[in-house]
């Protein structure tokens, strides 16, 4: 039942309470760009031109805070240096932050745009560094900015163009109503592996031995619903399954699947929606 080790995940769609400020905040802030827009809805990429991120706006949206949805979603740049390019970037033009964290796994740095929609910029350590022991070893303690930002001969100066060509959506952390159920879905259901727990309170599982493709935890969210109508929700989240019959073995499985233009969408306990592609 396991997903094939080249499953990852796609672009993610957000409902925006103002489309113009969010594209301004997504590409002066974060460095992303527009792919495409028409009808109150934008496509957003990073150098490479390949989508990361897609908004629609709904106006007035109210934030989406306390009710189960996105955490945040987390933009994987290729490389430390470029990682240390967007802190030079984030310190220059004063883009606020919530957080910087080292993981163990990972380096990373926490923000929210306009709609309070969670974000991360990280960059992976060597996969040999933490491949089999992520149970063990991922962790939160604070990010050596000093370090990070050694990659760079003068920060002060360091050009930033946007993230850069290699930019994915490295994981996807949500924000469920119970742990365990969601476990049960993602691993007995969709066919992650679960590769870290904080009991009840958060979980984090992957294909092909990642550290996380999907995180859930209920640090806001303990028994909440979806978020209601007029709010600025994560409308789905994408998973990349790369065997079209694996895929269908996924969604008899899951029985209830939606249709939509872009593919089957199903539903974990939380309501979150995922397309799966």
């Amino acid at each position: 039942m396991a997903l094939p080790a080249e499953t990852r995940m796609g672009p993610v769609e957000l409902t925006v309470a103002d489309l113009d400020r969010s594209l301004d905040y997504y590409g002066e802030q974060i460095g992303l760009q527009v792919l495409g827009q028409e009808d109150g809805q934008a496509s957003l990429g990073g150098q490479g031109g390949s989508e990361l991120l897609k908004l629609v706006e709904e106006a007035g949206a109210r934030p989406a805070d306390g009710y189960a949805g996105l955490y945040h979603f987390a933009l994987l740049v290729p490389e430390r240096r470029d990682l240390a390019r967007w802190l030079a970037h984030a310190a220059r033009d004063r883009v606020q932050l919530t957080g910087l964290s080292d993981h163990y796994v990972s380096e990373a740095i926490y923000l929210r745009d306009p709609d309070h929609h969670g974000i991360e910029i990280y960059a992976d350590r060597p996969r040999e560094v933490w491949e089999g022991e992520v149970m063990q070893r991922m962790t939160s303690a604070p990010l050596d900015v000093e370090s990070l930002l050694g990659e760079l001969e003068d920060p002060s100066s360091e050009p930033f163009d946007g993230l850069p060509a290699g930019t994915t959506m490295g994981h996807v952390h949500l924000r469920v109503s119970d742990v365990p159920e969601t476990i049960r879905f993602y691993r007995d259901v969709l066919g992650f592996d679960l590769t870290a727990a904080l009991g009840p309170q958060a979980a984090f599982l992957s294909a092909g031995g990642y550290h996380h493709h999907i995180g859930a935890n209920t640090w806001e969210s303990a028994g909440a619903p979806p978020a209601p109508d007029g709010t600025a929700t994560l409308r789905r989240a994408t998973i990349l399954i790369p065997d079209d019959a694996v895929r269908e073995q996924v969604l008899e499985r899951v029985g209830d699947v939606e249709d939509s233009p872009e593919g089957p969408i199903v539903r974990d306990p939380s309501g979150n929606r995922l397309l799966l592609a």
